[in-house]
């Protein structure tokens, strides 16, 4: 697991009439920001990083592969990459992701949509871009995870 990157499975509560989870409360260390994404069945978005803000990342329909790239060069988990399957058939989870650790995902079960909880306001001169197909990095957003 890549350093500081922290998973929470969340607790879900069905009944007849649905379901209910909490993402976040109060006790949890944020935030600036709480938005949402609708992405649809086979798309790929990758890969940004933030210098200073942390990101809290929960797919809460369909399922993603979230996939986590270590870029800080004094972390003990540098270039070290984390695949992450959460959703609605993967589990319900919630990703923090700090700052430096560049991050993406694929739709394997579309659309899902992804709420986002971030430590600061949207700032366009901390978010940084990096390739979603950079060789340094090398990694095949085409290809399925590994079985296991």
């Amino acid at each position: 697991m890549i350093e500081g990157v922290i998973i929470k499975d969340l607790t879900v509560f069905s009944d007849e009439r649905g379901m209910f989870a909490e993402i976040a409360r109060k006790a949890d260390v944020f935030f600036g920001q709480i938005s949402f994404s609708k992405v649809f069945q086979g798309i790929s978005k990758a890969w940004h990083l933030h210098k200073k803000q942390t990101d809290w990342g929960c797919a809460v329909s369909g399922d993603i592969k979230y996939v986590l790239y270590d870029n800080r060069k004094n972390s003990k988990t540098y270039k070290e990459i984390t695949e992450i399957l959460m959703g609605e058939t993967s589990g319900y989870r919630m990703v923090q992701i700090p700052p430096g650790v560049a991050h993406g995902y694929r739709i394997i079960n579309g659309p899902a949509v992804i709420v986002y909880i971030t430590s600061h306001e949207y700032d366009p001169l901390d978010e940084l871009r990096i390739p979603h197909d950079d060789p340094s990095i090398g990694y095949d957003w085409e290809s399925g995870s590994a079985i296991k």
